[in-house]
């Protein structure tokens, strides 16, 4: 396209800040009034330690690999991979 096309096109804004808000009160209506989110967080940490508890030597070592690389988080808190 070159520049004397671009003279008929109107600029086109969209605001998502309201839809954004009724996406997050839907979340929450759908989770419910017993969702307890500091039982759902210890829950995903005791699932995460098991899941990698009692790794063998070689999984143990290929475990320690992809934390260094940021593949996977480590032990720290808010553990996300780095990529």
């Amino acid at each position: 396209m070159n520049q004397d096309d671009t003279p008929h096109l109107v600029p086109f804004a969209i605001d998502l800040t309201f839809e954004e808000a009724r996406r997050r009160a839907e979340v929450l209506a759908a989770l419910g009034p017993d969702w307890d989110p500091v039982a759902a967080l210890t829950g995903e940490q005791e699932a995460y330690a098991l899941l990698y508890s009692n790794l063998d030597a070689e999984q143990q070592r290929t475990y320690d690999l992809l934390v260094a690389a940021g593949v996977l988080p480590g032990e720290e808190p808010g553990r996300a991979a780095a990529h």
